[in-house]
């Protein structure tokens, strides 16, 4: 009888964090069904539509057998090694150390205070020379650390032991984990620091909260605690829409540093990283911030991780995985993330006006809409979104935040012809169960546009919204917002008004950016007057011979300006140049909601928990 076929040891050991070295090993038994084992390092990491080369980190990679012997190995492709198997090997060692200086949330970053292991980042998978079917057998993790520093993660603990790791002679603690396949492993998280992990239950499901900060500076106590209740709050008013979920145990990895912000899901677990002011008190934008990428990323465990798109039911971590649903399965995360905040009690109807004054900005900042569609920009995020120039704007769309306006846009729709009984939101938790994992799908798990499409038109009010569907995804102009906002009896208007008798200065249409006393272009916003004249990266010196050294110079010389001819003095590529041309007024862009809304509004924003 053939014995079981055994998964994998995947080991790390983060003693050495000065060095930004992260010792890395994997323990493959036999058999072997080749005389050449290969190995790739995974290339994507799911959640992030961009392909990285992590091999690019890797050093003194080394292959032995189970007596030590040394092996040899070859680099393969881009991405891959290839070790040569003697007959009659029955185990195969390897080891290799890893850069881990990135610090962000996709990728490893490793010091004296913690590690953050991305595991796609890490280790090599076998793609060549073992039976495939054991990569996805259970798995063993072993991560070896200082022992004052305990671990969080999604994978689950087996044991502890305080020793000298496998990997270095360094004393310290090894946390031996279990995960019981290939996609478990691969999406998850570990972050392992001397914080504490705060662990407690909300209806029934544990959630665990572990911290960090890069600088080591004190987390105030009051706005944790003020945290961990929105965290509540927010975690219930998921739980009322989708219903409480099966699965237990989730983890939110919190990262504070100077200035860096990002935010990734995984199966059960999430890393936000923000500035540190979202936990200082009177930052009350920072901290805004923090409550809505808590809710976006929590709420991808249903509208990505369980709900996806049917061509990313098993992922192709070598190569992109493209797919046209991205403005539903972002923009839709950032729409109804943020509705759920405000619902939740954890923003306050005037939290979610200004966020929404936010992102109206920056709609009306740029005309990509006129060139790209939301499947499009979906379809073409791995060459656009995260490739972005400085002329992106002129002709590209970000389908995140064009994605929840048009959202918005659709849910008015469905709730003005279902006289309020529903909108997307139920429309989302409909498609969860029929088609997302352990959700008890009723149809074919994973979605298409059809699927949302027919789904929609099932539900009371939506019969003839399909056509409309299509419309909004491919067409190539904005969402009418303001049609979308005066259904819930809300005006936009400008976000300033004009005070009788002020002087405005002329607009230039540009987003600058001020260094060490220069002031240089960025990008051009939409219709800008100097679009043909300054490029990014130029410099702007003076305006009617008055120098300009930063921005409130600038704004300065430039008032009263309006409609009259100005002289510029500018520096391109490093030579002075001039040029005169009459400056408009700035457009007034109608991006500020006024109003206090109508009962339509009100039932909008209101909770879904039972009180």
């Amino acid at each position: 009888m053939r014995p079981p076929l055994s998964g994998i040891r995947f080991q790390i050991d983060a003693t050495e964090g000065s060095t930004r070295r992260l010792h890395v090993g994997l323990e493959i038994d036999g058999p072997f069904t080749s005389k050449t084992l290969t190995l790739h390092f995974p290339r994507w990491v799911p959640g992030s539509y961009f392909l990285r080369e992590p091999i690019q980190h890797m050093t003194e990679f080394e292959a032995t057998s189970e007596d030590g012997t040394p092996l040899t190995f070859n680099r393969h492709h881009v991405d891959a090694m290839r070790v040569k198997v003697p007959e009659g090997t029955s185990k195969l060692t390897i080891r290799y150390k890893l850069l881990a200086d990135d610090l962000s949330v996709r990728s490893n970053h490793l010091d004296d205070g913690h590690l953050h292991m991305m595991p796609p980042f890490t280790w090599f998978l076998p793609t060549q020379g073992i039976d495939s079917e054991r990569i996805d057998r259970a798995h063993t993790v072993e991560i070896h650390a200082p022992a004052s520093w305990s671990a969080a993660t999604q994978y689950e603990l087996v044991k502890s032991s305080t020793g000298k790791g496998s990997l270095t002679s360094n004393d310290g603690t090894t946390h031996f984990f279990t995960v019981p396949n290939r996609d478990e492993l691969l999406d998850g998280i570990v972050e392992i620091n001397p914080y504490p992990i705060q662990t407690w239950v909300v209806e029934g499901r544990t959630h665990h909260l572990k911290l960090w900060d890069s600088g080591n500076h004190p987390i105030d106590e009051a706005m944790l605690a003020r945290f961990k209740h929105d965290m509540d709050r927010i975690v219930k008013e998921h739980h009322a829409l989708f219903g409480v979920p099966s699965w237990d145990n989730y983890v939110t990895v919190i990262q504070l540093t100077e200035q860096s912000r990002g935010g990734l899901e995984h199966l059960n677990s999430q890393t936000s990283m923000l500035p540190r002011q979202c936990l200082m008190p009177g930052h009350d934008d920072a901290y805004r911030d923090l409550v809505s990428l808590f809710s976006h990323e929590y709420l991808h465990q249903w509208n990505v991780k369980r709900l996806r798109p049917r061509n990313f039911l098993d992922y192709d971590l070598q190569r992109e995985g493209h797919s046209d649903l991205l403005w539903w399965f972002e923009g839709g995360t950032s729409w109804l993330g943020d509705m759920l905040c405000v619902r939740s009690g954890a923003w306050t109807e005037e939290d979610w006006r200004k966020d929404f004054l936010r992102k109206m900005k920056r709609h009306t900042g740029r005309n990509g809409m006129a060139f790209e569609s939301l499947t499009e920009s979906s379809h073409d995020a791995w060459i656009h979104l995260y490739r972005g120039h400085a002329f992106s704007r002129e002709t590209q769309i970000s389908y995140y935040l064009e994605g929840e306006l048009t959202m918005m846009e659709l849910d008015m729709e469905l709730r003005k012809r279902s006289k309020g009984a529903h909108g997307v939101c139920d429309l989302m938790a409909l498609l969860c169960d029929r088609h997302a994992l352990e959700c008890e799908p009723t149809m074919r798990l994973g979605v298409t546009h059809a699927d949302i499409r027919k789904a929609l038109t099932s539900m009371r009010g939506g019969g003839r919204l399909g056509a409309m569907l299509d419309r909004m995804v491919t067409r190539k102009q904005a969402p009418d917002m303001e049609r979308t906002m005066a259904y819930f009896g809300l005006k936009l208007e400008p976000e300033h008004p004009i005070k009788e008798g002020e002087v405005q200065p002329a607009w230039l249409g540009l987003n600058l950016s001020m260094k060490a006393g220069k002031v240089t272009v960025s990008t051009h916003m939409s219709a800008s007057p100097l679009r043909m004249i300054l490029m990014p990266g130029d410099e702007i010196i003076a305006i009617d011979d008055r120098r300009t050294s930063n921005t409130k110079s600038l704004e300065s010389a430039l008032k009263g300006k309006i409609g009259q001819e100005v002289k510029m003095t500018y520096a391109h590529e490093g030579m002075l140049r001039t040029c005169s041309i009459e400056l408009p007024a700035a457009p007034r862009h109608n991006v500020k909601l006024s109003g206090k809304g109508n009962q339509k509004w009100r039932d909008y924003i209101a909770t879904r928990q039972e009180k």
